[in-house]
């Protein structure tokens, strides 16, 4: 007879039709987020259409190549993080540690670029349209990419943990899409914040 605490021990069979609160919860998180930054892009839009004045007085644009910088760091880690998802598919834990913990040092290095772009704006939140729409946008992508560095290093430290995945890693690629998300919300924020001159 199995003791009480073995069979605590003992991982339970797989169910095929039990649904993956993960694997279903995540996407529809995504979406819904995809949602909010849709409405943000659709308004800023409409706002920049109707506004042909759209920057104060004796400025023409922001810094185009920070952010170009910003935006390669951050493109990039979208790469890397791909690398560590197969090392550690290849159970290639140490290389994946290595390769998850550098596209977080490069999540950290946009913020910083971020913030150091922050500093040295012509103008402030309380200055128009072009103000206020450009610290919001850029602030509410930023808390994002702040909050997938955490994620990133939670899921580092579980990786300390002796056969944590062994089992498989759904968090990991959960997060990993929550980082292509990122990058992507980025790309257009970039495409319409700096690029367009319309």
């Amino acid at each position: 007879m199995e003791s009480p605490i073995n069979s605590r021990l003992t991982p339970e069979p797989n169910h095929p039709h039990r649904r993956d609160n993960l694997s279903f919860g995540f996407p529809i998180f995504l979406i819904s987020e995809s949602i909010v930054f849709l409405s943000f892009f659709i308004t800023y839009g409409l706002l920049r259409s109707q506004n042909p004045n759209w920057f104060p007085p004796g400025i023409t644009g922001f810094d185009i190549p920070r952010a170009a910088i910003n935006t390669v760091i951050l493109v990039a880690s979208s790469g890397v993080i791909i690398l560590a998802e197969r090392a550690l598919r290849g159970r290639k834990l140490v290389m994946f540690r290595r390769l998850w913990l550098l596209t977080a040092l490069m999540g950290v290095i946009f913020l910083i670029g971020q913030a150091l772009e922050w500093s040295k704006m012509p103008f402030g939140l309380d200055e128009g349209l072009a103000g206020s729409t450009f610290y919001l946008l850029t602030g509410f992508h930023g808390l994002h990419v702040l909050t997938g560095v955490i994620l990133l290093m939670i899921m580092y430290f579980r990786s300390l943990v002796p056969g944590n995945y062994d089992r498989g890693h759904k968090g990991v690629s959960a997060v990993s899409l929550f980082w292509h998300f990122v990058d992507v919300i980025w790309i257009i924020l970039f495409i319409i914040l700096y690029l367009w001159r319309g």
